[in-house]
């Protein structure tokens, strides 16, 4: 190693100590969770945006595997390997390597095998209080370590969740607008093209499938599209298993027949999803919206609102905030609220911390009931960048 990707390594580690140390004081107890997980629990929880990067392979004995590309899950399972039960609430902290395939290739703000320091709560019961204690050791993490300047970006899940829920929508429509949520190009698509009234067109696969699909099972649609690949010769191959294809085909199909959506709701629904502002203006913004369209989300809005008092009631200073309703579109995990923390000089794609409340997850992961979940993550590599760019 020479001398400056040497001194680099030396600053990484140490700042990463310091993280751990500032984590450890706060009670997180430190844990150092598997690099190599089962592929199916990632695939299944992560979401489309992560899954598509990351390293998928097979051992010898044929089992699927991947290298982490991030650490809540493997800390999620590890919470669940100490307390099966679920019932138990626990803190943990961590530092180690994740991985991810970069499509536009690797760089110092986005390599492929890039570090995260981070916390994880579980079982904490109240619920806006375990976020605001997550959200503040995430800001004296980045601060601790010299970032004088930032700017945090807040999100909430569970308010567009309310959202879709107060809307008068066909169930099938509801299930599909949260679905395809995770993914803001397909769902503006999505949203504009059924309130044209516009059937979805199908491609070749579909054209050849669609009648043989509709109405089937799920267990019928797996043999047929087993059936047809086979005859194509195509092979299953990738990140998607027989059985998550056929979910697929059996969905794609299901739309050439279904109603198109009203075009009020879809209004609603982008009105909603244009609200970028400070926290407090976004929230009024979101309450006239809805209650212009007759909907009631007053719960979601007051939780949403109650966070934001606990923070400034513990001295946060929110002018500088964002809330932005298209934000925390990616990891599909996430339930409620989702933040990060932005340095100067660096863009959304480049957040030196995030996270969220995942709620959700540990029951997907094979809890016996949903568990009360919130973390952060520091990414390590853009935090030291960051703080080399703060004026001195």
């Amino acid at each position: 190693m020479t001398a400056e990707p040497a001194k680099a390594f030396e600053a990484l580690e140490g700042q990463a100590r310091d993280l751990v140390a500032l984590f450890g004081e706060a009670g997180y107890e430190f844990v150092a969770p598997a690099i190599i997980q089962p592929a199916s629990v990632f695939l299944d929880q992560i979401g489309e945006q992560v899954r598509a990067r990351s390293y998928v392979f097979t051992d010898l004995a044929g089992e699927e595997l991947c290298l982490r590309p991030d650490l809540t899950v493997p800390v999620s399972r590890l919470y669940l390997e100490r307390h099966p039960r679920a019932d138990e609430e626990a803190r943990y902290c961590y530092n180690g390597p994740a991985f991810r395939f970069q499509p536009l290739g690797p760089s110092a703000v986005h390599p492929r095998e890039f570090r995260q320091a981070g916390v994880e709560c579980f079982g904490a019961r109240e619920k806006a209080a375990a976020d605001v204690e997550v959200l503040l050791l995430a800001v004296e993490a980045v601060r601790s370590a010299g970032l004088s300047e930032y700017k945090v970006c807040f999100g909430d899940i569970a308010l567009f969740y309310a959202l879709i829920d107060a809307l008068d929508l066909p169930e099938r429509w509801r299930l599909k607008l949260r679905h395809y949520f995770w993914r803001p190009p397909s769902f503006h698509s999505l949203v504009d093209r059924l309130a044209k009234g516009e059937r979805v067109e199908p491609d070749r696969i579909l054209s050849a499938l669609g009648e043989k699909l509709a109405g089937k099972s799920q267990k019928e649609a797996e043999d047929i599209v087993s059936t047809y690949l086979e005859a194509q010769g195509v092979p299953i191959s990738g990140n998607r298993s027989l059985r998550e294809i056929a979910a697929r085909l059996r969905d794609k199909a299901a739309d050439l027949y279904a109603d198109t959506l009203p075009r009020e709701v879809a209004t609603v629904i982008e009105y909603y999803l244009g609200v970028d502002a400070p926290p407090r203006e976004a929230v009024d913004k979101v309450a006239m919206i809805a209650h212009g369209a007759g909907l009631d989300i007053d719960a979601a809005l007051y939780a949403v609102a109650g966070r934001f008092d606990l923070l400034e009631q513990q001295g946060v200073d929110l002018s500088n905030a964002t809330f932005t309703t298209e934000f925390g579109r990616k990891l599909e995990y996430y339930s409620g609220l989702v933040f990060q923390i932005e340095a100067p000089g660096m863009d959304q794609t480049e957040p030196v911390a995030g996270g969220g409340r995942y709620d959700n997850l540990l029951s997907a992961l094979g809890a016996p009931h949903p568990v009360p979940a919130v973390g952060a993550a520091i990414h390590t590599e853009r935090l030291l960048a960051a703080v080399g760019r703060t004026p001195s």
